[in-house]
């Protein structure tokens, strides 16, 4: 089957597509012939090593000391059972489903075998498979956090989301207008139209205010790209008020986000924002282009018909 190996750490240059063995399954897994996946900035971040000083030093032991030793990236993926173990009672051939990988990675594969209890679920009835690959990553990411922070439809939270407009920052839009939150946002002139696209009328412009100037206070600040600071935004913050980086903690994921975002999906409560589709062969331009900070929304890579 056709992968992309990371050979090193380093520029997107060091991922090269390479012929591996289809894995096989064991009689508790499904195997799945990928039909998308997608590229985010945490797939970036594990390629070139992003991090300074000791935290550079603790990916190394994580991730691999020189290169990743789980070579094939990709954490995200939809695509159609091919075959299922003598133990499987979840999924059939044919099934169409969805799911996230997080540090086993393996999504930048045209297979990939998944035990059937894992974080792996049926896809939305209404989505393609580019739209499922899209949602989950930042999806999974916001429900995370956002649960973390003690979002409900009871306390119907006023809420700070920075960087809104990346997967991370417009999944949390959907899911806080899901909860009956009062959103405000803050993402750049260029994303304007996007974060307003979504539903949402206070919009903070970073490249024209310092959002830190402001008085007005919030039950909840979730810096959804990471480039904040606690101590810069405390003072925004409710007496009993909960701040949240996306950089702060792995968010684990879970089958229960999965099947939230499937609901939401097929109720019209989430929508996939997809920036661009590149197909496998063009993983090294995909990556460019996420390197870039530029995306807005989801970028998909597409790996079989």
């Amino acid at each position: 089957m056709k992968a992309v190996i990371c050979t090193q750490y380093g520029s997107p240059e060091v991922l090269k597509i390479q012929e591996v063995r289809i894995p096989i399954i064991k009689r508790n897994q499904i195997l799945v012939r990928i039909v998308a996946s997608a590229v985010n900035s945490g797939d970036t971040k594990v390629r070139s090593l992003a991090g300074k000083g000791m935290q550079k030093l603790i990916m190394r032991l994580v991730l691999g000391i020189s290169r990743p030793r789980r070579s094939i990236l990709g954490t995200v993926f939809s695509g159609v059972v091919e075959a299922a173990g003598n133990k499987v009672s979840k999924f059939k051939v044919g099934d169409n489903v969805f799911g996230m990988r997080g540090l086993s990675f393996g999504t930048y594969a045209e297979y990939i075998t998944v035990h059937e209890n894992s974080n792996v679920i049926h896809m939305p009835e209404n989505a393609t498979h580019e739209e499922a690959a899209a949602i989950v990553f930042g999806g999974q990411t916001a429900i995370y956090f956002l649960e973390k922070a003690g979002i409900t439809k009871i306390n119907r939270p006023k809420i700070l989301i920075i960087g809104a407009t990346g997967s991370v920052g417009i999944a949390a839009i959907q899911l806080a207008k899901f909860y009956d939150a009062d959103i405000t946002v803050v993402c750049s002139s260029a994303g304007e139209q996007l974060a307003a696209s979504l539903g949402v009328n206070q919009i903070i412009l970073y490249d024209r205010e310092d959002v830190t100037a402001r008085t007005e206070k919030f039950d909840i600040i979730f810096d959804a790209v990471g480039v904040s600071d606690k101590k810069e935004y405390k003072h925004l913050l409710k007496e009993n008020g909960v701040y949240k980086n996306v950089l702060s903690v792995y968010a684990a994921e879970t089958v229960h986000q999965l099947t939230l975002l499937k609901t939401l999906f097929e109720t019209g409560a989430f929508k996939a924002i997809i920036d661009k589709t590149f197909p496998i062969d063009e993983i090294v331009e995909a990556h460019r282009y996420v390197d870039t900070g530029r995306k807005k929304g989801n970028v998909v890579l597409r790996i079989s018909e």
